[in-house]
């Protein structure tokens, strides 16, 4: 199978996927908010963030894992993919055993931390439950996972999680619809996991000429230690702020929060849609043909930046009446304008960066950036924790926007300068245009659609229709009338159909 062929199955698998975990990402948080109330939502949420702590028992294998895979992948050599893959193979054992021992102990500490109604035996039965699959995950499958990646097969497990997501959403809605304990709608979910994870071992059965027994070439993961200093600062960025409100505020904020945090996290899954189809394509290119890496990178940069802002121009003009309209019947109040801006400046400041963070990942270059991922971890965490005391949530996400603010520029002008050897003129250029783009939609979706009534979903999917149609034909046109790099591509696309 040629890697076009394995791009557009990557690509029509992850928007499936994408859709069916959109759909049950919106109805099931609100089935626990109307069933359970706001405090077992937050507490779900929470727990989510807690446990991604335990990831770092990880320790930047599967980062290292996959940029060690790309080269031999594309060269056919299963002496070095045997190699790499024994070595991720020990260290992740080893993690599943931290992370089974870490979680025991979460079990135990954080019924007695957090500020909740609910009994100390439901609480530590859903911290658990919640963390039980990845114990299995680690020690028996994460491995093949990215051997799947790098081959340009991650399509496989993506069909994987979409059926396992399908199963596991549905028998969470019948045991809510039962008004089961939330401890056995985790535990039904944890089991439905396991049997993924057992197809994931056994369909890696195919690579019959990996060599489970070969040498660990354990100078292939070298760099795992720094890989883990991103993940910590990653978890900084990503989880910190839910532990943060979760002390300060209370679930009932943290429920408010992970409102609008599932409507970026929607859009941003949808948004990395086209990228990771053609991660390992972009991957393996680095390492084989640098002028060729280049050119796919300006062009995907592009037209990646355009899809950013247009979903996030629709989201801005739409977020409050969804809201509105989603958390109706809710023991609390959700809609706050200040909210949906702050929500998305954050993603419009940390999608930019995408491009640059993976030309930095192909190189390699997890050491010498260790530096400015803990400069961004310390301006978040300081700035969220003095901002809290007076802003509440405000202050966390402004915090959460200082820390971007620096890193995203930092990584642009590090991938450019550092690892393509030119300005980054070009990338400053393709942003500074969609953001005065950005301005321009705002005026049009309210002089065209302001007077619209959004107070149903059939009403919010019909202006969420028109201002999609709109954003697209705004951003993609000016990327292609504005950059010749973009122009040259379709010029060469019409020229190809005409032949």
């Amino acid at each position: 199978m040629d890697k076009r062929t394995k791009s557009a199955k990557n690509f029509f698998f992850l928007a499936v996927n994408e859709a069916i975990a959109i759909a049950f990402g919106l109805i099931l948080p609100r089935m626990f908010i109307i069933s359970y109330g706001s405090e077992v939502n937050g507490l779900l949420n929470s727990l989510s963030q807690f446990l991604v702590c335990l990831n770092l028992f990880e320790a930047g294998i599967g980062g290292v894992t996959l940029q060690a895979l790309y080269k031999p992948v594309a060269e056919d050599d299963w002496d070095a993919i045997s190699g790499v893959m024994a070595s991720s193979s020990r260290y992740y054992k080893r993690a599943g055993l931290f992370y089974l021992a870490g979680l025991l102990a979460l079990t135990g500490i954080y019924p007695l931390v957090v500020d909740s109604s609910l009994p100390f035996g439901t609480v530590a039965g859903a911290v658990f439950f919640s963390g039980a699959g990845n114990v299995v995950l680690f020690y028996f499958q994460a491995k093949y996972q990215y051997l799947l990646q790098a081959d340009g097969k991650g399509y496989i497990f993506t069909n994987l999680t979409a059926i396992s997501t399908v199963l596991t959403s549905l028998s969470k809605i019948v045991l809510i619809r039962r008004g089961a304990n939330i401890v056995l709608i985790l535990a039904a979910a944890f089991v439905l996991q396991c049997l993924q994870i057992a197809y994931v071992l056994w369909y890696a059965r195919s690579y019959d000429k990996l060599r489970p027994d070969a040498p660990p070439n354990n100078q292939a993961l070298a760099q795992k230690d720094s890989v883990l200093v991103h993940q910590i600062s990653s978890l900084v960025f990503r989880n910190t702020d839910v532990m943060i409100l979760t002390v300060f505020c209370g679930l009932q904020t943290v429920s408010v929060y992970t409102v609008y945090k599932m409507v970026s996290s929607h859009l941003e899954s949808l948004l990395r849609i086209p990228v990771s189809s053609v991660n390992f394509v972009m991957g393996q290119t680095f390492q084989t043909d640098r002028a060729l890496y280049v050119r796919r990178s300006d062009l995907l940069e592009s037209y990646y930046s355009a899809l950013l802002f247009s979903l996030f121009s629709v989201a801005l003009f739409l977020y409050l009446p969804f809201v509105r309209v989603y958390t109706a019947g809710a023991d609390i109040s959700y809609a706050d304008p200040w909210l949906a801006v702050l929500f998305v400046l954050i993603a419009l400041l940390n999608n930019s960066r995408e491009i640059s963070i993976n030309t930095g990942s192909y190189a390699g270059h997890f050491r010498q950036t260790v530096p400015f991922t803990i400069i961004e971890s310390a301006i978040n965490l300081t700035t969220s924790l003095i901002g809290v005391c007076f802003l509440g949530i405000y202050g966390v996400l402004l915090g959460t926007v200082a820390a971007l603010a620096y890193r995203t520029n930092q990584t642009i002008l590090y991938a450019n300068h550092k690892v393509l050897n030119r300005g980054a003129g070009r990338t400053y250029a393709i942003y500074g245009v969609n953001v005065l783009l950005f301005f321009l939609v705002q005026f049009l979706f309210r002089r065209l659609l302001g007077g619209t009534a959004l107070d149903s979903y059939p009403r919010l999917i019909a202006a969420g229709f028109a201002s999609t149609l709109l954003a697209l034909a705004v951003f993609f046109g000016g990327q292609t009338l504005l950059f010749p790099h973009c122009r040259q591509m379709v010029r060469d696309v019409l020229r190809h159909r005409k032949a």
